[in-house]
């Protein structure tokens, strides 16, 4: 188990976050939330070792193994993608080459030995020995089936077969990330941090990654703000929200009930507070210069000066509101496919598309989702003439004006600029009633956060600035790639409010699934080469795999074929809820034996009513033996119960993860 107490970290006059203390292990599936540049990045290579913290101190055993896949793009390309990842399972792959090198040692070794020679040489023998142990120890691995599960593992990440031994060089930069991601979860290390782990990731991959990391029998650590993934896998949310660390029990519902309880505590704790500061300087104003009471009048200044006023945290920007300039009005029909058939001329003619028929009217917004490669981005550049299909028409409406956003255009901001003269480069900018400033701080810009250099921002911050660009010009049909790539919770809010208030036609491919459930009125699946239209937003086209896990339920005659079957109760619940109530008991036991501890350290315990002011620690004749007694018995007793609890949690942690 890792653990981390009083960590600190400063980047000049700023201070990121200041004595925070965690623990990571078996069974704890983390999430770390927080805004933009509030140091969530920083406080994993803290974790992991990458950085040093300023003050506070992290504990990793000596034998924990911790992955922490690279937020950098990796730069390994001479293998193909099967060997890039068998790189994880480092033990058996070292087996394999080792037990292939001995073979061909046996083979010359039978070869050199002599004619008709009825039992094998002294060499000959070492190396079936050493054949022979090799082997065993490849089978105690699971050698044999760590390549099935890489193999497994690939085409969850929606990897083809056929690219399984394609060479790294010919893979994009997103998929290389892949299989940055496949290595690190066949290597199944005991400790996971993961830092936005499902950017790059279409929607189907998203789902896979999901059950594999809700079923985590290990500790992970992860930040991400896709919503419907924390819930699904967290069962503990972390907020770093003012410089503090705050933890809460539960997936994201559970964190948002949580914290909304506890900020109207705090809120009125600082209410009630500031009322009886209130009545304390009325006081003190009124009778500030009557004799009578300037010993009462001295007593409440030196009160107020020692109060500790209660700050009530602020766990992100308030909601902006947006006004949009009104574009033009376009015709009903804003884009329409029909009959398309659509591919490349790369060579060998390969067609992406076929028979592809559907519309899109104004004032839709309509998500694309499907696997990365079926299709998507495809459909975006028929929309946007970059690209002819091969039969069929595309005809885009009368009077449409087309916008495009996608992950590059944060690249191309001018990191010399400020924010506000970045975004004066719009051409044809118009904001109605509305100044520059104005509409910035609906993006979170605000105050003289539009005069911070653009090389500052940090990664969602430059994210965020793009999308204010794309969405100031007045056009009718806006079309978004994977915008929420980068940014924190905070800024996909902004984001989703800013597409429900947007007068025009959008479409949108993300894999942000909460996204798309608050903000589409209408799917395209691209799937087996297909585009097909769903209006609305059908579970079974969002989650694909969880519906084709699910299981079917059995007619009934009597009632109607609508009727849904009972919510699937997960068989591990009972055992959980255990694991947690051991925990929580282990971790009071923990506390109890630092106070018993404290105890026995203090040297008033052993000094007696007629020891000097300097009594050592240990009993004197004038110590009280039944209480020095009783202290031993209680830290005994406590560290006892502390033992008997950790066993009890180890046991669970086991049975849970049979």
């Amino acid at each position: 188990m890792l653990t981390a107490s009083g960590l600190s970290r400063s980047f000049g006059p700023r201070t990121l976050f200041e004595d925070v203390s965690l623990r990571l292990g078996d069974g704890r599936r983390i999430a770390l939330v927080g805004g933009n540049g509030t140091g969530k990045t920083t406080l994993l290579e803290v974790l992991v070792g990458i950085q040093e913290p300023d003050s506070g101190a992290v504990h990793r055993p000596r034998d924990l193994r911790i992955g922490h896949p690279p937020q950098e793009l990796p730069t390994e390309t001479g293998r193909p993608v099967f060997q890039q990842v068998m790189l994880g399972a480092e033990a058996v792959t070292g087996l394999a080459h080792e037990i292939e090198a001995l073979g061909h040692e046996l083979a010359d070794a039978a070869q050199s030995e002599a004619p008709g020679a009825e039992t094998p040489g002294k060499e000959q023998a070492r190396l079936l020995a050493a054949y022979g142990e090799a082997q065993s120890r490849f089978e105690q691995l699971g050698g044999y089936a760590v390549e099935a599960e890489a193999h497994r593992i690939l085409s969850g990440l929606g990897f083809d077969p056929a690219d399984h031994d394609r060479p790294m060089a010919e893979m994009s930069g997103g998929w290389r990330m892949r299989v940055a991601l496949a290595r690190l979860l066949l290597s199944a290390p005991d400790l996971l941090v993961m830092d936005e782990p499902t950017n790059h990731l279409d929607v189907d991959s998203v789902a896979w990654l999901e059950q594999q990391l809700a079923a985590w029998p290990r500790g992970l650590l992860f930040v991400s703000h896709d919503r419907d993934f924390i819930d699904a896998v967290a069962n503990r949310i972390l907020e770093l929200s003012g410089n503090r660390i705050t933890e809460y029990v539960g997936g994201f519902a559970e964190f948002v009930l949580a914290r909304e309880e506890r900020l109207a505590a705090q809120r009125a704790a600082a209410a009630q507070q500031s009322r009886r500061v209130a009545d304390t300087e009325r006081f003190i104003e009124r009778f500030r210069y009557k004799a009578t009471k300037a010993r009462q009048v001295q007593s409440r200044v030196k009160a107020l000066e020692k109060l500790d006023r209660i700050v009530v945290d602020q766990p992100g920007d308030p909601k902006a509101r947006f006004g949009f300039p009104t574009p033009r009005r376009s015709s009903r029909v804003v884009a329409e496919f029909e009959g398309v058939t659509a591919g490349y001329d790369d060579g060998d003619g390969e067609i992406v598309l076929s028979d592809v028929s559907f519309a899109v009217e104004r004032g839709l917004t309509v998500a694309l989702v499907g696997p990365n490669g079926a299709g998507k981005t495809t459909l975006v550049r028929l929309m946007t003439d970059r690209l002819a299909p091969v039969s069929g028409s595309v005809t885009i409406g009368t009077n449409v004006d087309v916008s495009t956003f996608d992950q590059l255009q944060a690249e191309v901001l001018d990191d010399r600029r400020t924010v506000l003269e970045e975004a004066r480069t719009v051409p044809d900018i118009e904001l109605g009633s509305r100044n520059l400033r104005t509409y910035l701080a609906s993006f979170g810009f605000s105050g003289d956060a539009v005069d911070r250099l653009v090389g500052d921002l940090s990664g969602g911050e430059q994210t965020r600035l793009a999308l204010a660009k794309a969405l100031a010009v007045p056009v009718n049909l806006l079309i978004l790639d994977e915008p929420t790539n980068h940014l924190d919770l905070p800024s996909c809010d902004v984001l989703e409010d800013a597409l429900l208030a947007y007068p025009g036609t959008v479409v949108l491919i993300t894999h942000d699934r909460h996204l798309i459930r608050s903000v589409a009125d209408a799917l395209v699946e691209v799937r087996d080469g297909r585009a097909v239209f769903h209006g609305g937003v059908p579970d079974r086209v969002l989650y694909p795999a969880q519906v084709a896990q699910a299981p079917k339920p059995k007619p009934e005659p009597s009632e109607p074929k609508t009727k849904k079957g009972p919510k699937q109760r997960d068989p591990n619940h009972a055992l959980r809820r255990r694991l947690e109530r051991a925990e929580k008991a282990w971790e009071e036991a923990e506390a109890e034996v630092l106070t018993t501890q404290a105890v026995l350290a203090d040297p008033d315990l052993y000094a007696g009513p007629h020891a000097g002011p300097h009594a050592g620690p240990h009993a004197g004749p004038h110590a009280d033996k039944d209480a020095v007694q009783a202290a031993v018995a209680a830290h005994g007793a406590a560290r006892d119960r502390a033992a008997d609890l950790m066993a009890e949690w180890e046991t669970l942690s086991a049975r849970l993860r049979c």
